[in-house]
Parts: structure tokens; sequence; C-alpha cells
């Protein structure tokens, strides 16, 4: 199953349910060990999370804040690689019902070949993948090739985009479009407001593939909110605190306070 179609079972099981939208997780592959991993990932597939990603380490993480970039920092220093990721994202997929997104940067991708990383992450059982410092004017290729593969290129849309600028990102998405909630990195939490509602809005008119909110997203206030306004809610610093706080008691405490 692509991930359109299973985006749209997923938001049909959502119609008979309490939540308000659906949810995607992000793990830094080998941070703080693979093992750790796993454990989050058990309780991540416990309270029926959507979508992970899954991001495969990166010297320079240029969008993401200070608790990601040393995680991707550290998981490098342990000798975490390429092939590590696609094992472990070929374990994942195999064993838990969320579908699994690689997130990354673009020399990751260009260093191993276009299509030669598209069809391991095909093999590995990624449905799509999230390069935010990839331009999609450089992308074709590689686009070109996901398309062959029936994988999803996600691209991420900002508030400071412009209307133009915006129906050029929708031409070249698939999947879901992923609408960045403010400006700046992640891991700050983000006021969900009226400026947040309407720069979905302004998303809305120019594609009408599902619409993840992401950067900042920390309690069930915003879960609702995103549910009201888009589709699925990204979960990411947030939930790496929690396990860093107090591994997996912490990360239990987290989702419960966050969807129920």
């Amino acid at each position: 199953m692509n991930l359109n179609s299973y985006i749209e079972e997923r938001k049909r099981a959502l119609a008979n349910s309490d939540r308000t939208a659906l949810i995607m997780t992000h793990v830094v592959c080998g941070y703080p060990s693979f093992e750790d991993n796993w454990k989050e990932l058990e309780i991540m597939a416990e309270y029926g999370v959507d979508l992970v990603e899954l991001q495969f380490p990166f010297s320079e993480p240029s969008a993401d804040g200070p608790l990601f970039v040393k995680a991707n920092q550290e998981a490098i220093a342990n000798g975490v690689n390429v092939e590590d990721c696609f094992a472990f994202m070929e374990k994942v997929s195999s064993h838990f019902p969320f579908k699994v997104i690689m997130m990354g940067y673009y020399n990751t991708v260009f260093k191993t070949g276009h299509g030669t990383f598209l069809e391991r992450l095909k093999a590995a059982g990624g449905v799509g993948f999230i390069l935010p410092d990839l331009p999609v004017e450089e992308a074709g290729e590689l686009h070109q090739i996901a398309n062959q593969l029936d994988l999803a290129p996600i691209v991420l849309m900002t508030p400071t985009n412009s209307d133009e600028r915006l129906i050029r990102l929708a031409e070249a998405a698939d999947g879901f479009i992923y609408t960045v909630a403010r400006k700046g990195v992640t891991g700050s939490n983000t006021e969900m407001n009226q400026e947040v509602g309407g720069f979905i809005e302004r998303c809305k008119t120019v594609t009408s593939l599902p619409l993840a909110v992401g950067f900042g997203v920390s309690n069930k206030y915003d879960i609702d909110f995103i549910g009201e306004h888009a589709d699925i809610a990204v979960i990411g610093t947030a939930a790496l605190k929690a396990w860093e706080s107090s591994r997996e008691s912490g990360l239990r405490e987290f989702f419960n306070q966050l969807l129920n």
C-alpha cells in the first residue's frame, strides 16, 4: 500500500475514533541507541501512531533544533551509518503497523546515488522521504525515480513562502504536505493560533493533499487544533525530551497526556 492509500485508510479509521488528527512521530536512528529506538517505537505503536519518520543522522541537520542536532551528532559519533539505518528501517517496517518515512538530508542521498538510495528505501519498507534541504528545482530526477517506485516525496511549506512558491511546491509533492507552523528550526514550542490556522488555509488553496503540521507540537490542545485545521500532527522534540527525562515511563506519560 502506498502512502496516499494508507493515509486515506487511516483518515477513515480516525472518523470512528476519539482522536482528532493522525499522528506522525520522529526517531533519530541510533540515538541514544537502536535498542532505545526500538523501545520508543514499541510505545508509539502501543499508542496508535500512524506514521514514523526515521531520521538518517547527518552532520549538519540544518532544519533541526538543538536537541536533534545533538542526537544526530551523537549517533554519528557512535558509528551509525546509512547501512545501519536501512537495516533498522527494514526491521521496523516489517514488525510495526505504522508506515515509515525516511527523513534526512540530501547529501546522504547524493552520496548513495538517487536510484540506489530510493530502491533501497523501497526494499526496506519505506513509503516516502523528507529532504528539507533539497530545493524542488533540483529534485526533478529524484522525484521522477520516486514516482516510478511509488514512493512519496514529502515537500515542506513554510509561512515565508509566497503564494507562487506554494503553488510550485504543491506541484512537486506527493503523499502529504509538511506545513511548518512557524519560522526557524524544530524544538521550540509553537502557539497554535489564528496565524497558524491562516497559513494552513493558504496551503489548502494550492493543494488537495493531506496537510501535516509540525515544529513545536507538544500537547493535546495542539493536536486538537491541528485536527480542526489539518490532517496530521507531527510530534518530534517533545517526545524525545520525554524519553530523555525518564525513558519508557516518561514517554508513556507524555503520550497519555497528548492523546487521552
